[in-house]
């Protein structure tokens, strides 16, 4: 039976292949245009058995991480997506995933060392206070829109992490004309976004189901509100603006914030201690 006594035989081998497989990455050496011949068809050998073998290491620990989410789900007879500690396995596991698939495409070598690191901070906060609950759901719980509602989220803010990312190296550099990294940006918002209205649609269904009315503007759905507002401006601006400018990345990085709140922030506010949407107790 799996527990969260098992976390760590899951959680740390994952973190440490997560490690291995970043070093791989900066380790490799394409070939120079100066070094000609055999040794440079060398170089580049070495350095594409580097980034596969980096590659295959990503995609073990996402297994991996994968597996303890889905021998959890088994043995606790429900969806682990109840309390806030079982929704840090959903966002390290995506965030891990979305990085890789996002390299793939853009192959952007720090977006996914920085998606890893930060999937790996909310695995160690696992390690570092694991939960002990109840196997039972509340009966509102008990419904068929309970896993896409959490998972078009938490899915959401996996996608939104790797856009803010995005944002905060282009402010960095101080160089918004790169369009490969803008391409990354933009699309990654469109699909978040969309996410994000996934899962407030299917929330408002499983609401009216459950408590016979759509929205009711508590705390939660409120600041869920000012969060789409937030990055559905940023859509607004982008497909008026020829090129991207500063303030348009800190609008990027300024809605993450309020997705931060949204998530975790409002839980721990006196006015929605008595919020259907705050999570179980950890």
């Amino acid at each position: 039976m799996i527990t969260w006594d098992s976390f760590s035989y899951f959680a740390i081998p994952t973190l440490v292949i997560w490690v291995v497989a970043i070093v791989l990455m900066y380790l490799r050496k394409e070939g120079r245009p100066e070094i000609s011949g055999l040794k440079s068809a060398a170089i580049g050998q070495e350095a594409a058995g580097l980034r596969s073998a980096a590659i295959g290491l990503v995609i073990a620990g996402v297994l991996l991480f994968g597996a303890f989410i889905s021998l959890m789900w088994v043995s606790l007879d429900r969806p682990p997506m109840r309390t806030m500690g079982e929704t840090r396995l959903w966002y390290t596991f995506f965030l891990s995933a979305i990085g890789l698939a996002m390299y793939l495409k853009w192959r952007h070598t720090w977006i996914l060392s920085f998606s890893l690191v930060v999937a790996s901070v909310f695995a160690i906060i696992n390690l570092m206070k694991p939960e002990i609950h109840s196997k039972d759901l509340m009966p509102a719980l008990q419904s068929i829109w309970f896993v896409p509602h959490v998972i078009a989220y938490i899915l959401s803010y996996a996608f939104m992490s790797a856009a803010t990312i995005a944002a905060i190296i282009l402010l960095y550099r101080k160089d918004y004309s790169d369009r490969s990294l803008l391409s990354l940006i933009d699309n990654v918002i469109y699909i978040g976004f969309g996410l994000l209205m996934v899962g407030l649609l299917i929330g408002a269904i499983w609401a009216k189901e459950a408590w016979g009315h759509y929205w009711s503007w508590d705390p939660k759905e409120t600041w869920a509100f000012i969060t789409a507002a937030g990055y559905l401006m940023y859509i607004h601006i982008r497909l008026r603006e020829n090129k991207i400018r500063k303030f348009t990345l800190w609008l990027v990085v300024f809605s993450f914030v309020l997705l931060m709140i949204t998530w975790k922030g409002v839980n721990y506010l006196p006015s929605a201690q008595g919020s259907v949407h705050v999570y179980g107790v950890e």
